[in-house]
């Protein structure tokens, strides 16, 4: 059975809706409860078979790295102090994957698209991988990661473009989907942020995809599209116009953290869950005058 063994995680962003917190960090690094977001993405990706991980950063932000690395002093205090359920799993991090980190210069466009140009010269030709937004969540059974490749092997020459239905009146902050004509999951094209009325679905793509070096060769030519961004979603566009093209429908909350106010709501999600003290927040959320 075909196998993927290599993803790619987007951490190059300002992440400006957060400043001052991600001045010197990058949101990706920002917590869910006592976990950073990207420790979850890392933690999908392996749970799905990947072993080596891909994450593109930019300059001056050193934490992703610190994080996925050793840490002598902590480990040395958490053993003095006898804790030893802290000790193992902060030794267990840098075991994860196979971690190799890339920069993103200042040559580049900016927009999403840009990290696979950074990470091009590290996919074989004809190799699949596996692209993850830095900023998306997924809770869920099974893996997201694990349920595009379960799409993907019914055919590893296509590209996968994970997707969830949403509200017909929310259809203009996404790009969605377009089938083609006769089709439940090829895609004819991706239409960006498009009026409700017009509106091919209400399937929303997000950020996890199943991709390949033709895809890369696509980005590559530079041609921007809105805001002078370079977009992945217009490469996909292109590539699906003579490439099979598919949507993964994925099972499980998605959870879009690029935002202040979905970041929260994230974080309450996520506490509510806690065995440790999920019940006790409940509890407490319960006793809030909200009037």
């Amino acid at each position: 059975m075909a196998k993927i063994k290599k993803a790619i995680i987007t951490a190059a962003g300002y992440g400006t809706r957060f400043l001052p917190a991600t001045k010197v960090q990058p949101k990706e690094m920002l917590p869910i409860i006592d976990k950073p977001i990207i420790q979850y993405l890392v933690e999908e990706a392996v749970a799905s078979g990947i072993t080596d991980v891909i994450i593109v950063t930019r300059a001056g932000l050193n934490a992703v790295e610190d994080h996925f690395d050793s840490s002598f002093e902590i480990e040395r205090q958490l053993e003095t102090n006898n804790k030893k359920s802290l000790l193992r799993q902060v030794r267990q991090i840098p075991k994860l994957a196979n971690f190799i980190y890339l920069r993103q210069t200042k040559d580049l466009p900016y927009g999403n698209g840009a990290p696979l140009l950074v990470a091009a010269n590290l996919i074989e030709k004809g190799e699949s991988f596996v692209y993850m937004f830095g900023d998306d969540l997924v809770k869920s059974k099974v893996p997201a990661v694990k349920q595009l490749i379960s799409v993907w092997q019914k055919d590893p020459t296509a590209v996968v473009v994970a997707a969830q239905p949403v509200p017909r009146n929310e259809v203009n902050r996404y790009g969605i989907i377009k089938f083609k004509k006769g089709s439940q999951d090829q895609i004819e094209d991706i239409v960006e942020k498009p009026d409700p009325a017009k509106a091919p679905s209400n399937l929303a793509q997000f950020g996890r995809f199943i991709l390949n070096k033709k895809v890369i060769s696509l980005l590559a030519e530079k041609k921007l599209g809105m805001g002078g961004e370079l977009w992945l979603t217009d490469a996909i566009s292109r590539y699906a116009k003579k490439r099979k093209t598919v949507v993964a429908k994925v099972e499980g909350k998605w959870y879009t953290t690029g935002d202040p106010l979905r970041y929260m709501k994230a974080m309450v999600e996520f506490a509510l869950d806690r065995p440790d003290f999920g019940r006790e927040f409940k509890k407490y959320l319960q006793s809030l005058n909200l009037s």
